[in-house]
């Protein structure tokens, strides 16, 4: 399938690793020009460089925290500098804390607003003016199976990521007359640094190892294995793109199976 992403502007933040990076990669290999952003510096210009290389096209690595308001609007502002445009937006974040809530005081709870909520409030915030100028685009909040059913240890991602997806179906609804598309896309147990820490905490808390943790969440899932990051980011860039012009106010499951939820 065409995704019709030839020569256009896809921003995805946190995307030095992970499912963040595995996206870009995507996207870039779908002819899009990609803007990235994370903290690590290091780490963010080798992923840019390994993209430029292997696909050809313009990548701008953008050294920005997605818990920060200025850096969320500094981002944005160098890609419409750079490109003129903003075709596809994915917000995406490192994931809060793992934990119990007795576990957590109120500053606890503040930084986790920041980093899963306030993110992508500060992020649709910022890239909504270019997108009406432009009278197109496609916003892509990178979310969790949590908003179908509550993990357990995982009391920030359970509360926060439904806020998220409440602000989607809003948002869809609102930015419709400007041909701006709103989605949620929900992984499940996906091979990325952040499963292996819960599965190393998890290993402490139970008695057991990594390894059996990490068997235990593909037993969770109905094709009985953990998806890589690739899985997660072909289906994300396919919904972000203008090959899904009909889609908004969605939320994409993408955990094989994982979730019993209707």
């Amino acid at each position: 399938m065409d995704l019709q992403l030839k020569d256009k502007v896809a921003v995805v933040m946190a995307a030095s690793k992970g499912l963040g990076a595995a996206t870009a990669r995507v996207f870039a290999e779908e002819g899009a020009h990609v803007v990235i952003s994370a903290r690590d510096a290091q780490a963010l210009h080798a992923t840019a460089d390994d993209i430029a290389r292997r696909t050809g096209v313009r990548v701008l690595p953008v050294v920005a925290d997605s818990a920060k308001a200025a850096d969320v609007e500094r981002l944005i502002d160098a890609a419409t500098r750079a490109f003129g445009r903003i075709d596809a937006l994915v917000v995406n974040a490192g994931g809060p804390p793992a934990g119990r809530f007795v576990d957590f005081d109120d500053a606890a709870w503040q930084h986790a607003i920041e980093l899963t909520l306030m993110s992508a409030v500060r992020a649709a915030r910022a890239v909504i003016p270019v997108m009406r100028r432009q009278r197109s685009g496609s916003i892509t909040f990178v979310s969790s199976v949590s908003v179908k059913h509550a993990l357990d240890n995982l009391v920030f991602s359970n509360s926060l990521r439904l806020a998220v997806a409440g602000m989607v179906k809003t948002l869809a609804r609102e930015l419709g007359p400007d041909n701006i598309r709103v989605n949620l896309i929900c992984p499940g147990y996906t091979a990325t640094d952040r499963i292996l820490a819960l599965a190393a905490l998890h290993a402490q808390r139970n008695g057991t190892t990594v390894e059996a943790e990490l068997a235990k969440s593909a037993a969770n899932t109905a094709l009985g294995r953990i998806a890589s990051v690739e899985e997660f980011a072909r289906p994300c860039v396919f919904l972000a793109s203008p090959a899904a012009s009909y889609i908004t106010g969605a939320a994409l499951i993408v955990d094989g199976g994982q979730s019993r939820a209707l």
